[in-house]
């Protein structure tokens, strides 16, 4: 049994002695609760700090992979509930819904599957996801990157504010009342905003993960409990004891409720989710609880000093807390997962410490009892001023009665009346240096005031200079409320600019404000009682009723009331002092000329404004068109430069402007510009073949005309260039369509007019070798009559293919297949002339619509090709990719084709094999051109890249959904 127990126990039969005894052993219990609570907050704090370091070393060692999608468990798979846009997912392709099996083809069924996965890829490093999008599988190339944790830093800046702050209250007050309490609370919110896991989860990371997780549901726990016991208990924590550890039970329970999730059950990532925000929204029910209870013990505050506490402390939680409740905690209550704007809402919270920080520092909210008695040191220093300065005069009255008898009262007035004068200045120094040591702050702030006055001058923005003024006046001098009345322009008449402490500004008639009076000359109107003001008209004292403002102090400048300051009464209910009213008097001469400035600059800044405006409207439509537009000086240095250039010629602005025309243009183009601008008027240059700092070659129309200003002085030269290239493109395209298109109706002419003779010829040829088949040399002959007569009705039959309108047949086809079977036809071509096969085709690709017969004669044309273009031998490459649509690559290591040749090849009879080499055909010219229509035909597309000596490589690609159309 304890001491004060046993005490307890025998009060009954012990004596006054044995109690006194007791005392010291209660005082030693209270001594080593003390000692063992600051041993154990010293621990805790190094352990915290000790930790939040490490673990931000660790975090700076360590990336975490985020692939920017957001995977959550649905029928044993993983589906993609949300992808992030511009994320690594986005790039690679990811859709919502598509559902993930493997990543670098190993399974992967949940979310610590994927996780796993992704920590063992890494960073920067590519991984293959497979997925199945709408039961087609699909797979994507994905590269990870860091997840994004800077806000991280601003947290634990915050976490520090916190820790500050708790340090200073406890190491200055460590008997405060609550100052433990209080250092709690920041020590724990500087766990919650420091500690944040790597990702590793090792010991020390789990050690980490834990501590954030307790810390955070002991927030606001103890920040509600401490509202609810500082500076006194609340009436109902008084009334129901069990209160406070009510205030607790939610966040054990949302613990036990982490802790089976996380160890016993499989947490899933949408159960996570859940368990996130349960955990939120108890944290923003009690930091909204605790609002609330602060602004109700603010309102109920019965003292100045207590309610001036209150004020800031109940403001900035209200502050801090609203942003993080209304942006960050209902949007993830509702479903939604931390977006950037949420994340900067979360950085409001520290506004609760910087808050508290204030409040101590400027009311010194854990030390109230410290201002009673400073007041009371500061009412004696008064006195005893008073008393000496009294004694003095009273002093010396008498030495003067008594030396001069004769002077009689008169004297002995005149010596009290000159030695109160004499001894006023060092009254005045007495009195200003206990101001100074008493009430520093407030001394400081009357003795800048003026200073204040004086710099108002150097803002030019009338509303910030207002609730400057509002602001600095209603803290030095404590009124209770506030205005500033600005006259509008000619008229006299006055609206209310700023106020402070006022329900009612509007709907009031000012005109009182403007009436001349004899209280002018006294510098300011007064009125000790708003509500009983029989001078003044009915309208007026309706006004002044509503205000309730007891001074008037009129700023003028050059003569003119430029404002009005109207000031109330004291916070505590007393008026002010001539010394204050004198101060605000000077002030208002300053405050005058500062208005004046700032509408003059207002002014001013509206028509810049206006300028500016005009100005970009008009560099607007030069940039908004499509076209290119640059100017020049005289001199030939660029001048503008508009976006559409930067696109086109691949240059940026600021590498193109104030440089020559001759160091950022091709020489053709500045020979043509200079062969044109000795000529007056506008040139163009139509066709104009340009190349680029890339390489490119743009086809642009040119115009070249002379910039004049508003009396038609040349200042320079305007030129427009119209990018052209795709326009080009396109009618070259259209014109090769019309060749095809004419080639087969000439073809289909000509072939059924060239089947029937041949076919006559082969017969004949036939039917005489038969007859002559003992004759080796007319056999022969035969023998090649009849073989260049196949030779011709193939070419036929390949004439009739490029130009029928054919009806075959489409259906649902694999190209790997196809492909395989060309390659099968030709795998003893390929042998004889040394060619290497090399297959990159995707394993599992979709299908698309087509025709099987009419696709293999496309890849038996191009890889004959590329096996005549490998004479000696090479090898052929041929890789199929799915996305968007299939894709077929056809590469070969062969002669390639020459630059000037490329855009023929599609032509019918086009060849560049007119002198096969030894054991090569000759060629028709018929290949690539039946193959484009079969393309077409297909929906498809095909382009080809080729240099002279480097090989040739197609590209086809085949539309997934599209059905082919009819060609």
């Amino acid at each position: 049994m304890s001491p004060p127990m046993a005490v307890k126990v025998h009060n009954g039969r012990q004596d006054a002695l044995s109690l006194r005894a007791a005392e010291p052993v209660r005082r030693m219990n209270r001594d080593f609760q003390i000692r063992f609570t600051a041993i154990l907050l010293a621990l805790l704090t190094t352990a915290a700090v000790v930790y939040a370091g490490y673990n931000l070393s660790a975090e700076r060692q360590f990336q975490v992979p985020d692939d920017g999608v957001w995977w959550v468990e649905h029928q044993g798979s993983l589906t993609a509930d949300r992808v992030d846009g511009g994320g690594p997912g986005t790039r690679a392709g990811i859709k919502v819904g598509d559902q993930l099996t493997a990543i670098d083809q190993h399974e992967v069924n949940s979310t610590a599957a994927r996780t796993h996965q992704l920590y063992r890829v890494g960073a920067w490093s590519k991984a293959t996801y497979s997925l199945i999008r709408q039961s087609v599988p699909v797979d994507v190339v994905l590269i990870p990157v860091p997840a994004e944790r800077s806000q991280y830093n601003w947290l634990r800046l915050i976490g520090l504010i916190y820790l500050g702050i708790g340090l200073y209250v406890l190491l200055r007050r460590w008997t405060a009342p609550g100052s433990t309490h209080f250092y709690a609370f920041c020590l724990v919110s500087f766990i919650s905003y420091t500690f944040h896991y790597s990702g590793k989860f090792n010991g020390f990371d789990w050690t980490i993960y834990w501590g954030n997780v307790v810390a955070g549901l002991l927030q606001a726990a103890l920040f509600l409990h401490f509202v609810l016991t500082f500076p006194e208990r609340h009436w109902f924590v008084r009334k129901h004891r069990w209160a406070i550890f009510a205030i607790y039970v939610p966040g054990l329970l949302l613990l036990g409720g982490h802790v089976l999730a996380v160890s016993f059950f499989k947490a899933s990532e949408v159960l996570r989710w859940n368990l996130d925000r349960l955990e939120m929204g108890c944290q923003a029910f009690f930091f909204v609880a605790a609002a609330g209870v602060l602004l109700y013990n603010y309102r109920r505050a019965s003292t100045p000093i207590l309610r001036q506490q209150l004020k800031w402390v109940t403001r900035g939680t209200i502050l801090a807390i609203t942003p993080f409740t209304l942006f960050y905690v209902i949007p993830y209550l509702t479903g939604a997962l931390p977006t950037t704007a949420m994340k900067v809402s979360v950085l409001s919270l520290g506004i609760l410490p910087l808050t508290f920080g204030y409040a101590i520092f400027r009311y010194r909210l854990m030390d109230v009892d410290l201002i009673f008695k400073r007041g009371m040191v500061y009412t004696l220093a008064a006195a005893a001023i008073a008393s000496a300065y009294f004694a003095v005069v009273a002093g010396v009255a008498e030495l003067v009665h008594l030396q001069v008898p004769s002077s009689g009262p008169i004297g002995l007035v005149l010596a009290i009346v000159v030695t109160a004068l004499l001894f006023d200045p060092v009254r005045k120094w007495i009195q200003q240096r206990i101001d100074q040591f008493f009430s520093r702050t407030g001394y400081d702030y009357r003795k800048t005031l003026i200073e204040f006055g004086r710099e108002l001058s150097s803002e030019t923005d009338l509303d910030k200079m207002l609730s400057a003024v509002v602001d600095r006046l209603s803290r030095t001098l404590l009124v209770d409320r506030m205005a500033v009345f600005l006259a509008n322009g000619e008229t006299s008449q006055f609206s209310v600019a700023k106020s402070f402490g006022m329900t009612q500004t509007g709907g009031l008639d000012l005109s009182f404000l403007g009436t001349p009076r004899p209280e002018d000359s006294v510098g300011h109107l007064f009125f000790d009682n708003t509500h009983q003001v029989p001078r003044e008209t009915v309208a007026a004292q309706q006004a002044i009723a509503k205000l309730d403002l007891n001074y008037y102090i009129p700023c003028r400048a050059q003569k003119q009331t430029i404002a009005v300051l109207g000031l109330g009464k004291t916070i505590e209910g007393d008026f002010l002092t001539s010394e204050d009213v004198e101060l605000l008097e000077t002030l208002a001469g300053y405050l005058a000329i500062a208005i004046q400035n700032a509408r003059l600059y207002a002014s001013l800044q509206q028509k810049v404004a206006e300028y500016e405006r005009l100005k970009d409207f008009n560099e607007n439509i030069v940039e908004s068109i499509n076209v290119g537009v640059l100017a020049v000086d005289l001199e030939d240095r660029i001048e503008s430069w508009n976006s559409q250039m930067e696109v086109m010629y691949a240059l940026p602005r600021w590498q193109a402007l104030t440089r020559p025309l001759g160091d950022v243009f091709p020489v053709a183009f500045v020979e043509a510009f200079y062969r044109v601008r000795q000529n007056l008027g506008i040139h163009n240059l139509y066709k104009f073949r340009l190349g680029t700092p890339t390489g490119e070659s743009r086809v642009v129309n040119v115009a070249i005309a002379p910039l004049v200003t508003k009396d038609f002085s040349v200042i320079g030269r305007l030129i427009i260039m119209d990018d052209i290239t795709e326009r080009v493109e396109l009618e070259a395209q259209l014109s090769q369509a019309d060749k095809l298109s004419s080639i087969g109706l000439l073809a289909a002419g000509v072939a059924h007019e060239v089947n029937t003779p041949l076919a006559v010829i082969s017969s004949y040829a036939q039917m005489l070798s038969k007859q002559l088949q003992g004759d080796p040399q007319k056999g022969g002959l035969l023998e090649k009559i009849t073989r260049q007569t196949f030779r011709a009705s193939e070419i036929v039959n390949n004439l009739l293919n490029f130009s029928r309108t054919s009806g075959t047949e489409f259906t649902a086809i694999d190209v790997n297949k196809i492909i395989s079977d060309t390659l099968a036809l030709l795998e003893h071509q390929f042998k004889v002339t040394k060619i290497k096969v090399q297959d990159e085709r995707s394993a599992q690709i979709p299908l698309i619509h087509g025709n099987a017969g009419r696709l293999q004669q496309v890849f038996l044309n191009l890889f004959l090709n590329a096996k005549d273009a490998m004479s000696n031998g090479g090898t052929l490459r041929i890789a199929t990719t799915n996305g968007d649509s299939v894709g077929v690559m056809v590469s070969d290591t062969g002669t390639g084709i020459a630059q000037e040749h490329i855009h023929r090849i599609y032509d019918p009879f086009f060849t560049t094999k007119t002198a096969p080499r030894e054991g090569q055909p000759r060629g028709t010219g018929l290949g690539l051109s039946v193959t484009y229509g079969i393309i077409q035909e297909h929906a498809g597309k095909i382009r080809v890249e080729s240099r002279s000596g480097e090989g040739t490589t197609f590209y086809l690609d085949f539309p997934l959904t599209r059905k082919a159309v009819n060609v």
